[in-house]
Order: C-alpha cells, then structure tokens, then sequence
C-alpha cells in the first residue's frame, strides 16, 4: 500500500513539476528577446542556465536525500521551483530572469532524488515498470504545460503565467506534505554531498562502445536542444505565430513522443533491433531539423508538422535503443553508475544545445538546423562504426 501511494505522489509531483517547466518554455525566448531585450545568444544562455544548475545540484541533492531522507529533499526542492515562478513573474529585467532560471534549475535537479525513490519503494523485477510510468509524466507535462503557457501569455500577461506556475508548485508541495511517506528507514550520513559531476563521465569513456553511445547521446540532445531554445522565435519572427500557436506546436511535439513511447517503441524495435533503430531515429531526427526552417509560410501547415513528426519518431527512436544498448554493454555492477553518466551526458547536452543555438540563430535563423543536421549526419557515420563493432 505505502509503495503505491508513494509512486502515485512521486508522479503527481514529477507531473506537476513538468507541467510548471512546460509552462514557461513556449514563451521564454520570445518573452526574453522581444519584452526584455536580450540577445539570441543570451536566450540560449538562459536556457543553459537551467541546465548546468540542474546537472551541478543533481549529485548534491541525490546525497543529501541519503543523509536525511528522499521526503525532505523532495519539498524542499518543490518551495525553491515555486520561489523561480514567482521571481519569473516579476522579472522586469534579464538579470530577474536568469535568477529565476537558475533557481529553478537547482529545483528541477529533485528528479534524481525522484528516481531515487522509486528505487527504494519497489523491487528489481518491477523497478523499469515504474520508472516508466513517472518517465510517461515527463511527456504528459510536456503536452499540458506548453498549451496552457501559450494561452496564458497571449490572454494575460508574465505576471499571472509566473503565479499559475506557482499555485502549481503551491499545490504540489501541500499533496507531498501530506501524503508522500519517507522512503528510507536508514541514512547515510558519511554520503559525501558534493560529487564531481564529471568524475563518473570520464568513467564512462572506458571502452569504445560505450563512450560512443554516451557521446551519441550527448550529441543528439544537443541538437534537440538547439531545436527547442530556436523554434519559439523561428515560428514567431519568421512564421508569425502567436504566443498561443507556439504552445499549441511544442504541445503537438509531446503528444507524439508519448504517442511513440507507448505504442510504437517496443513493435518497432523488435522488427529492426537496437542498432537500425537507433540509425532510423538519427536519421529522422536529421531530416526533421533541417527541413523545419526552410518550410514556405504559405505550406506551414501540414509541412511544419511533418518535420515536427519527423524529429519527435527521430527522438523516440533514438534515445530508448541507445539507452537499452549501454544497458546491455555494461555489467550488472555497473548498471547505476554508467545509465547515471548517460543522465549526465544528456544534462551536458541541455547545457552545450541552448548556447550554440543562441549563437547560431543570431547569424542566420536557419543555420542551427543546418548545425544540427550535420552533426546527425556525421553520427550516423558513428552508428555504423558501431554496428560493425557490437557483432
């Protein structure tokens, strides 16, 4: 009983986290360059800003809950995600933005403490089923989150958008207060709280083929990235959407990540198998980034949703066989350190994405799609290396 209670409050607590995020997204960059005058490349800063908090915090937060316990860590982390709304709400200057940007990076990084959890609340044999479950509430925050922050910010204005955010936040923490129960019944105090994040990266980089599929890891998310930090002013500076229709599109993106995850995933991959799966997604994902700039404006619908879908089968197709095949290559010894490393590869990406974006789309609108696509293509050279070498 105290497992499905705690599960159920975990994902209600991831949902509304990603909702929270899926709020802010669609309009941050616009919000940023139109209404407080930042640059493009400084969008992508405040992007990475999140991230590089998130991927520094994550360890500290993760060996802190082991010292005291997952359940304070969690609400602790909740007061700091709804502290970043409201400093959003009220971020009249860039400098106001990153603050709150950075406040809520170190927040969000509560997810390891999350996962953390589950690990204590369920067995082996039924651990990957719950991580699936709280993983389908990333996508589900993904398609509310975004819609709804679209709506708020063309009808409203920042300031109710940052509080919706935060009554969010408000809400979740008096649901885990009163309803989520400790996990752990004995505390390590000698955990060391402050891990060298890239201690267990350089780790990973061992053999071949498992520093490859990290290294592909980190590279497609920083595609993905780039896509994501640009295509809020893409489709407002050059296709002329409003903040509402940019909602609508991100949330259009979650729908069918969710859609591939739970339908199509494991049908596809038994038909071609991890290796022409993980080539399939790269190669989708390459098609989809670069033909979502160069769509004509009288085409926009359908052809921007089929470069949309495009990138989302690329995605999906992508990141599960990627991570099944580091699963398969690494020894049952090292299963939590080298999926922990691939986490991190994947921060790193959130990190490096969001700049190099910034910094292209201010040189040319087109060229982080151009980037990105070359970058899917010199992979895709990487994944045949690699079949050659897992037979």
């Amino acid at each position: 009983m105290k497992t499905n209670k705690g599960l159920t409050i975990i994902f209600i607590t991831v949902l509304i986290d990603m909702i929270g995020f899926g709020l802010i997204i669609p309009i941050l960059p616009t919000f940023a360059k139109g209404d407080l005058g930042a640059s493009d490349f400084m969008v992508g800063a405040l992007a990475a800003s999140y991230s590089l908090f998130q991927f520094v915090f994550a360890p500290f937060w993760g060996g802190l809950s082991d010292r005291f316990g997952r359940r304070p860590i969690v609400l602790t982390s909740i007061v700091l995600m709804g502290l970043s709304y409201i400093v959003f709400a009220y971020s009249t200057h860039l400098y106001i933005l990153f603050i709150a940007r950075i406040l809520g990076g170190i927040g969000a990084a509560n997810i390891s403490v999350a996962y953390a959890y589950i690990s204590d609340i369920t067995t082996p044999e039924n651990r990957t089923k719950a991580f699936g479950t709280v993983g389908a509430a990333f996508g589900l925050g993904f398609i509310i989150g975004p819609v709804f922050g679209g709506i708020i910010k063309e009808n409203y204005d920042i300031l109710t958008l940052g509080y919706a955010a935060a009554g969010l936040s408000i809400f979740n923490f008096v649901l885990a207060y009163f309803f989520l129960p400790e996990s752990l019944s004995v505390f390590d105090k000698s955990k060391s709280l402050f891990e060298n994040p890239f201690s267990k990266i350089i780790r990973g980089f061992k053999t071949e083929l498992i520093g490859s599929l990290l290294f592909i890891n980190f590279v497609y998310i920083s595609a993905f990235s780039m896509m994501t930090i640009t295509a809020a002013l893409l489709w407002k500076e050059h296709y002329f959407l409003t903040d509402e229709e940019v909602g609508y599109m991100f949330g259009f993106i979650g729908l069918l990540i969710v859609i591939i995850q739970g339908a199509l995933i494991g049908p596809v991959n038994k038909w071609l198998g991890d290796m022409k799966m993980l080539i399939l997604g790269v190669t989708l994902m390459m098609l989809g980034l670069l033909a979502m700039p160069f769509v004509p404006l009288e085409l926009f619908i359908p052809l921007e949703l089929i470069a949309l879908a495009l990138t989302a089968f690329g995605n999906s197709f992508l990141s599960t066989p990627a991570g099944s095949l580091i699963s398969k290559n690494t020894s049952e010894k090292e299963q939590g350190t080298i999926m922990g490393t691939n986490q991190s590869m994947g921060s790193l990406g959130r990190i490096i994405g969001p700049l190099a974006g910034g910094a292209l789309y201010g040189m040319g609108y087109t060229l982080p799609y151009i980037a990105s696509a070359a970058i899917m293509l010199f992979v895709i050279g990487l994944c045949l290396r690699l079949s050659r070498i897992s037979k």
